[in-house]
């Protein structure tokens, strides 16, 4: 089942780069991005489903729910924590006024990064969890207070031009003032200088690894089994860009999906406190979940239409 699922991402990867011109320059309309978004999405869907019909003809019909539940549980936290990567996705592109067509190639190489950094903090989270167990309240308090810090920060925006990453890169290595198409680097005067789409890529990369530390630990409230884990965090980041492109036009119309991922993250917390006295079962939370995202963004659009 790993290799099959590692075959898969690798040939969904080759075909975007070389049959879909994923690598080149080109403005992602909504339409494009609408059809990936469901592409990934029915992809998660059949593949739950394949993992259901697979674990009831080899193991037991009661493993299989589990299991596909606990998938389907994962990605949707996986998934909804992934729009707080778009919003900052959206900051970072709009403060170093990235070309539309650029875009895609930095999200691109972010998803690359993104995938083999999560397979090293997935393993080394499931291999601490199994001979830890204690670790999993540490994990939730950490997700409360995360909760907590994106509920009062919910409306305010990070200045960029403090990040320490960002000034060292400054310091550090020599950068053109403009862009060179999709270039991240060009060689000037015999000496090779970085273009401000290279720091793009760096602070999306970061991003990436940021989000990682939240999402990872919230999907152990859910299981501990490191291919479910895997596979639901790998089908969240692979429709990360499709869901970016989707959602960049519209990001103000969302503004209040913050506060529910906020509670989101807060709930996940809580669980992992209350396991030893309160089990909640994995249906529960997908219902506690899914309703309070959908509450949030319907509050948001309903808030934005009296707005307008």
């Amino acid at each position: 089942m790993w290799a099959a699922f590692i075959a898969f991402v690798l040939g969904m990867i080759l075909l975007d780069v070389f049959a879909l011109g994923g690598s080149k320059a080109h403005k992602v309309g909504v339409k494009e991005a609408a059809i990936w978004s469901a592409v990934w999405v029915s992809l998660a869907l059949l593949f739950d489903y394949g993992l259901w019909f697979y674990l009831k003809e080899t193991v037991s019909l009661e493993v299989a729910n589990t299991k596909a539940m606990e998938f389907l549980t994962g990605y949707v936290i996986e998934k909804s924590l992934s729009v707080d990567n778009v919003f900052v996705f959206l900051l970072i592109f709009s403060h170093f006024a990235v070309p539309v067509q650029y875009q895609r190639k930095v999200l691109l190489y972010g998803v690359l990064g993104a995938i083999v950094m999560r397979i090293a903090m997935i393993l080394a989270g499931t291999w601490v969890v199994t001979q830890f167990s204690w670790v999993l309240y540490l994990f939730g308090i950490f997700l409360l207070f995360t909760g907590m810090r994106m509920l009062v920060a919910a409306e305010k925006e990070p200045d960029l031009e403090a990040n320490p990453v960002l000034r060292l890169m400054k310091k550090m290595l020599p950068f053109t003032k403009g862009y060179h198409g999709e270039k991240f680097s060009i060689i000037e005067n015999g000496k090779r200088v970085y273009t401000p789409l290279f720091l793009v890529l760096i602070l999306i990369e970061i991003s990436d690894v940021v989000f990682a530390v939240d999402s990872i630990p919230a999907i152990f409230a859910v299981t501990t089994d490191p291919f479910i884990v895997f596979t639901s965090n790998i089908f969240a980041i692979m429709g990360l860009r499709a869901l970016y492109f989707l959602l960049a036009d519209m990001a103000d119309r969302f503004h209040l999906l913050k506060f529910g991922l906020a509670f989101v993250l807060m709930f996940v917390g809580i669980k992992m406190l209350i396991v030893k006295w309160i089990h909640v079962p994995t249906t529960v939370s997908l219902l506690v979940i899914g309703t309070l995202l959908a509450g949030s963004i319907i509050a948001s659009l309903i808030a934005t239409r009296k707005k307008d």
